[in-house]
């Protein structure tokens, strides 16, 4: 009777397995549930495709612009208002073609994304059907016993019979192991279709934050061109309105002594016409007119405006010196000229005779007046900073027949 019982529970066990192996239940069949396409191939194949999206990940940071380098690149140019603009053209067409690239890369994983999800579902299908066939097995076998393999084979009754029942154990067996070896495959290709799904969904919100990165950089860069070629062009009117002021300025000095000059002519003329003596200058050398001094800061004649960049004739020399050195009389004559000018400052102008004046400007102080004669070394004023300058110095000009000329002609010591 025990043996009996023990060969319908085999008979039973193998009759699942071939239930379960050959035929074809309600829901699904074993062949298409266990022979699965997951295999250890599709897991390599999964993990590639994650460690490439993980490598997409990390370069999508170094693919921005970097503004501030680009500023600082751009700002190398910015005395060429052409080259600048062609530049800064050339930055802003980079960063559209990164957006771009940025939004066909947004597509892109936008359709991978409803891939994976698709792989990713039909993993979990066949993950819950195994699930599901595992389970009912279990309980199959659980409610009709499990008879051991040895138990089994010692039922046999003949070598023929031994040997078919240690095929149904292998087989057996071998279902068992290949059910649980295909549901553990199916669990970790679920994994990484989960994890790769979450990678790629990561990928695209990093996308999506870089386009509107590159965006904002883009608006920056078009308002920086704004500004820059508001302000360049500004920068023009404002110089054109400073070289205006500046030739004005110099004009109004040119008059200024002009009409000094021509004052001075007609008195000569009135004294000739009188058979009075006039100053006669006699060709002697110039005293240095300062006491001491620091450095020439500024040579006569043409030179590029250090401030206006435009090129202008310097009409005297400038000799940086401190505030308050003594200013001599370069030569004998008569001052006709002691007072302030907006241009020029506190300033002394001397007819040396013969059409030849001396012109000192800029001064802190004046110690002689109008009408005062002086002679060559005499202390006329002190070095100051007025009138239009920028700091402590003497602006010494001579004038003949009513043109400026070097002082280096006069200077003999």
């Amino acid at each position: 009777m025990k043996k009996k019982t023990i060969i319908c529970r085999v008979l039973s066990i193998l009759f699942c397995v071939t239930i379960l192996i050959g035929a074809s239940t309600p829901e699904v069949s074993a062949t298409s549930m266990y022979s699965s396409s997951i295999t250890s191939e599709s897991i390599r194949e999964k993990e590639n495709q994650i460690a490439q999206a993980q490598r997409d990940k990390e370069n999508l940071q170094s693919g921005l612009t970097d503004l501030k380098a680009l500023k600082r690149e751009l700002e190398s140019k910015r005395t060429n208002l052409k080259n600048y603009v062609a530049e800064l053209d050339s930055a802003l067409s980079q960063i559209e073609e990164n957006i771009a690239d940025l939004e066909r890369q947004i597509g892109e994983k936008e359709e991978e994304i409803i891939l994976t999800q698709g792989e990713l579902e039909d993993a979990q299908e066949r993950e819950s059907a195994q699930k599901d066939s595992m389970v009912a097995y279990i309980r199959f076998v659980y409610e009709v016993g499990t008879p051991q393999p040895l138990d089994i084979l010692l039922t046999a009754t003949s070598f023929s019979d031994f040997l078919n029942k240690a095929d149904y154990v292998e087989k057996v067996i071998s279902y068992e192991q290949m059910m649980w070896q295909n549901y553990k495959v199916t669990r970790e290709y679920v994994e990484l279709c989960m994890k790769q799904l979450e990678l790629e969904k990561d990928i695209l919100d990093q996308t999506k934050v870089n386009v509107e990165a590159e965006q904002k950089n883009l608006e920056d860069l078009i308002d920086q061109k704004t500004r820059d070629i508001i302000s360049y062009e500004t920068d023009i009117k404002t110089k054109a309105q400073a070289i205006k002021e500046l030739e004005e300025e110099i004009q109004a000095q040119e008059e200024e002594i002009s009409s000094l000059e021509a004052a001075i002519a007609d008195e000569k003329r009135r004294i000739l016409a009188s058979n009075g003596s006039i100053l006669t200058y006699d060709n002697g050398p110039f005293k240095f007119p300062l006491a001491s001094y620091t450095r020439i800061s500024d040579e006569y004649g043409m030179r590029m405006h250090p401030i206006l960049g435009v090129e202008q004739f310097h009409n005297g020399i400038d000799f940086a010196a401190p505030k308050g050195t003594a200013i001599y009389a370069a030569y004998d004559g008569k001052v006709v000229a002691a007072e302030y000018n907006a241009s020029m400052g506190n300033y002394v102008m001397i007819d040396h005779g013969s059409g030849l004046f001396t012109i000192y400007m800029h001064a802190s102080a004046l110690y002689v007046k109008k009408n005062d004669i002086v002679i060559r070394g005499e202390t006329i004023a002190a070095v100051g900073s007025t009138g239009n300058s920028t700091g402590n110095h003497l602006h010494f000009s001579v004038r003949l027949n009513g043109a400026y000329v070097s002082p280096w002609n006069y200077l003999k010591e």
